[in-house]
């Protein structure tokens, strides 16, 4: 959640994403340095625990050294999946949060040197702390295909989210020919983040915009590319007349279609964005405009 959303606010959306039929909630220690989970916490108390399913993650840490991740302000984020990290980190957002076990635990982005620790350590911390009541089950983000059959060596792998949206990731080979026939074989669950690809895909970003912060270097968000994407947002519009509903509502729409494996993660802001997000739930979109978009989207790679 961002950092000048007011608290209050926050905790709405999340009640309003509950009362929408939603309930999984997801969030990280990496985000905002505990304070997103602080604020799940808060919303949790408002809400029948057994309603709920909490995701969070492990393996981005500040408070103990790891292979370098990223600098937020003046302060560092590092990557540490190691098991005593873990076992650290899985107490901190049980306090957090304020429960006494979390559904869905995920390993945050996966180790790499120098601090590198092998996937069987980190399965088999996992695995403990499942046996001990303390998760629930057991996820991988930011996973190629590769990393999933190593998890699967060593243990059971129920989740995994990777990035997926309606412009570079609409398109995504890897996603489509390798990780959902996977994951289809191995019965597991495949959730999408950045859906809406930080904005760019909601219909509110106009031709004279200039990105900046996290969005200046991102590809999508480029002049040339950002205006590609402008001008296939506009050939939507009939899509949206027809089926009655947003830009972004159509975008989350298209990627149900993709698979029944597939579940979205979708930021909120404000309670209406909520109902916006929840709306892509009742479009039956066509194979034929499904195809359409699809068509659509190859466009931006010539």
């Amino acid at each position: 959640m961002a950092i000048s959303i007011d608290l209050q606010i926050c905790i709405d959306t999340i009640l309003e994403a509950h009362r929408c039929g939603i309930n999984l909630i997801d969030t990280a220690p990496g985000y905002n340095f505990g304070n997103s989970e602080v604020i799940v916490g808060q919303a949790l108390k408002k809400l029948p625990r057994e309603q709920v399913v909490v995701e969070t993650k492990c393996g981005i840490v500040w408070e103990r050294k790891g292979s370098l991740f990223n600098k937020v302000g003046d302060r560092q984020l590092y990557k540490n999946l190691s098991p005593e990290s873990i076992r650290e980190e899985v107490e901190a957002s049980l306090q957090r949060l304020g429960i006494d076990y979390i559904d869905i635990y995920m390993t945050h982005w996966q180790s790499v040197p120098p601090f590198f620790t092998p996937i069987a350590e980190t399965v088999a911390v996992l695995n403990a702390l499942k046996a001990e009541g303390k998760i629930r089950a057991i996820g991988a983000a930011n996973v190629d295909a590769d990393h999933i059959r190593e998890y699967l060596q060593h243990g059971e792998l129920d989740i995994i989210q990777a990035k997926y949206s309606t412009d570079r990731h609409f398109l995504d080979r890897a996603m489509e020919n390798e990780l959902l026939p996977l994951c289809r074989d191995n019965g597991i669950v495949v959730q999408v983040y950045s859906p809406l690809e930080q904005g760019l895909l909601t219909g509110t970003i106009t031709r004279d915009y200039v990105p900046g912060g996290a969005r200046a270097n991102k590809v999508w968000f480029q002049r040339e590319n950002m205006l590609k994407v402008i001008d296939m947002l506009e050939q939507w519009q009939p899509l949206c007349a027809r089926y009655q509903c947003t830009i972004p509502t159509l975008a989350l729409a298209w990627i149900l279609k993709q698979s029944d494996l597939i579940s979205i993660l979708s930021g909120a802001t404000a309670p209406e964005q909520v109902r916006e997000n929840v709306a892509a739930l009742n479009i039956n979109l066509s194979d034929a405009d499904a195809t359409l978009m699809r068509e659509m989207a190859e466009a931006l790679e010539r």
